[in-house]
């Protein structure tokens, strides 16, 4: 009885390994290779839950598509640089972006809105270093989707 146990137990492991494998190779023929742009320029809300939700939905798409099946770039300016002000002082917000920084997505920072704003990324943002800078927020989602990056905004 204990061998035929242990014999369902391996197959039943066997089909599960099956299934999640043709799911992986299902999502990569649905999907294919992508590359996005999230926008984010709105105040995250009480206790931040729109930043965290944009960044769920983020790692939702880099789950369903895979992470070397993407090139994911976050754009923020105006409020949205409130997400990484944020972040300083909030571990859910700084696990969430280290999280989604670790799986190849780029955040680009708005200078426009850190100089309108007198705002240092050094001091005041979490996680940000002059290679994230980018000259203007609304300019550089533009560049992007010229390079055929679909925009999203969650």
């Amino acid at each position: 009885m204990k061998h035929l146990t242990s014999l369902l137990l391996a197959c039943a492991i066997a089909v599960l390994g099956v299934f999640a494998t043709t799911s992986d190779t299902q999502a990569q023929e649905r999907y294919g290779m992508q590359k996005v742009v999230y926008h984010i320029n709105y105040n995250g809300g009480e206790e931040d839950r729109a930043y965290r939700g944009a960044l769920r939905n983020m790692q939702n798409h880099i789950n369903a598509v895979g992470a070397e099946n993407m090139e994911i770039k976050l754009v923020l300016h105006g409020n949205g640089l409130g997400l990484l002000a944020a972040a300083k002082s909030n571990d859910m917000l700084q696990g969430q972006v280290l999280e989604l920084k670790g799986q190849n997505v780029s955040i680009h920072v708005c200078n426009n809105t850190l100089r309108g704003r007198k705002i240092s990324y050094e001091n005041d943002l979490f996680d940000v270093f002059e290679e994230d800078i980018v000259p203007s927020g609304v300019a550089e989602l533009s560049h992007l989707q010229m390079q055929g990056f679909t925009y999203i905004k969650p």
